[in-house]
């Protein structure tokens, strides 16, 4: 059984920094290939940054710049450095790892972590 545990959410002031952490564990799963996602009440989850099994990393528009995504593969777990944050990036926030097998998509997910920005 895979498991993806997030931490590091919180309360903060707009131009403020948090660090939200992804600790994966169970069947000997090692992290790979992922991303965080956000999500808002009755809206849509989005992808807001993702890193792949090479280490290549993509960033939503809305936080170019201002987010860093990254894998310690030898603490099993995924990050997700948010600097200069604003209230519109208050949000429930989801790790996601993936992997093929078959020609078939495997997720899993966190449980979600709340970010509050406050103006």
């Amino acid at each position: 059984q895979v498991q993806l545990v997030e931490s590091g959410g919180g309360l903060v002031q707009a131009g403020g920094s948090l660090r939200l952490s992804c600790a994966a564990s169970g069947s000997g799963f090692r992290v790979r290939a992922g991303g965080w996602y956000r999500q808002l009440p009755g809206k849509q989850r989005e992808l807001v940054a993702s890193i792949s099994s090479g280490g290549v990393t993509d960033y939503a528009d809305s936080v170019k710049g201002r987010f860093t995504i990254s894998r310690d593969n030898a603490k099993n777990s995924m990050y997700l450095q948010m600097n200069s944050l604003k209230p519109e990036d208050t949000a429930v926030y989801y790790c996601n790892q993936f992997y093929w097998s078959y020609g078939n998509k495997v997720d899993y997910w966190g449980q979600g972590t709340q970010v509050t920005v406050s103006s």
